[in-house]
């Protein structure tokens, strides 16, 4: 059942590019679980934009999904822990969770301490913005990357920071183990940027965020920590989302701190990342809607061939 699952959302993924590279608008979000266990991811869309398919759902271990998003959408993604729900897709989760009672969060967003990936597409100048935040706390370790497009830098926390956590900011253990901001854990104004701090020239890095930022360089750690923690990108097809990464952006960024930094995403000069680029070339358009056409025709056949194997 793994195989059809993977791809199940490897056929919806390329499907979702191909609508890109034919209208132009929107991208795809994937998420990708690489942690040892389920988690439940929860989707939160920003005021005036619409809700995409779903507002929340589950991933097991070594799975992924993608989900559409529309040019101009604005939203929130993080991932849900220790969650227990029964076959109506009621109950609830030991970190992150939203509180609605379901699966679905259904318009609700985190219960700090959570990690947030963060997202304006199309914001100012055509450009999407991005970030991975730990203004709310932290719960997993994620990483954002965009797709079909050179020179847009990841975006992340990979360090384990609840092992990393100070024990006065420390909740739970195991699966609902989490490390809780400053502002969480103590509600000061000098730690919440609030007040007479809401400001940065008032509200400076704590201590505590400079923990954060010294493990994670390409997150926020605090509220006004813009400088090193947004990323811009122009014309990505796509966002991956993983869970539990494997790879580190925080050790990459500690080579070149700059969050300009290019980390090519596709070579040039590939048939894919032509397609990314809307190549002007007439030849190549013409070679790529062929390639378009034969992926439409093939895909349906790979997926039959698979699962056959699947349940052979």
């Amino acid at each position: 059942m793994s195989r059809v699952l993977l791809l199940q959302n490897l056929v919806s993924f390329f499907l979702c590019l191909l609508l890109h590279s034919l209208t132009g608008e929107g991208v795809a979000f994937t998420f990708v679980n690489r942690c040892g266990d389920t988690i439940w991811p929860g989707v939160l869309s920003g005021s005036g934009s619409p809700r995409l398919e779903t507002t929340g759902f589950e991933l097991p271990a070594g799975s992924s999904r993608t989900l559409p998003a529309p040019s101009g959408w604005s939203g929130r993604f993080w991932a849900r822990t220790g969650c227990s729900f029964d076959a109506a897709g009621r109950g609830s989760c030991a970190t992150a969770d939203c509180g609605s009672g379901q699966v679905e969060c259904n318009g609700a967003g985190a219960t700090p301490p959570a990690t947030l990936a963060e997202f304006t597409l199309d914001g100012s100048d055509g450009r999407d913005f991005y970030d991975v935040s730990l203004v709310d706390g932290y719960n997993l370790p994620m990483l954002v990357e965009a797709a079909g497009r050179e020179g847009c830098a990841a975006s992340g926390c990979a360090a384990d920071l609840n092992r990393l956590c100070p024990a006065e900011l420390k909740v739970g253990h195991g699966d609902s183990a989490a490390c809780r901001s400053a502002c969480g854990a103590f509600g000061r104004p000098e730690f919440c940027c609030s007040g007479e701090y809401g400001s940065p020239d008032r509200c400076r890095p704590s201590a505590y965020s400079q923990m954060f930022k010294s493990a994670c360089p390409r997150s926020y750690s605090y509220a006004f920590d813009d400088a090193t923690s947004t990323f811009t990108c122009a014309g990505a097809q796509g966002y991956s989302i993983t869970f539990c990464p494997e790879s580190s952006p925080s050790q990459k960024a500690t080579m070149n701190p700059s969050p300009t930094t290019t980390e090519p995403v596709l070579e040039d000069g590939s048939w894919l990342a032509s397609l990314a680029s809307g190549d002007a070339n007439p030849a190549r358009r013409r070679a790529n809607s062929f390639l378009l056409l034969l992926l439409l025709v093939l895909l349906p056949s790979a997926v039959t061939a698979t699962l056959l194997f699947a349940f052979s």
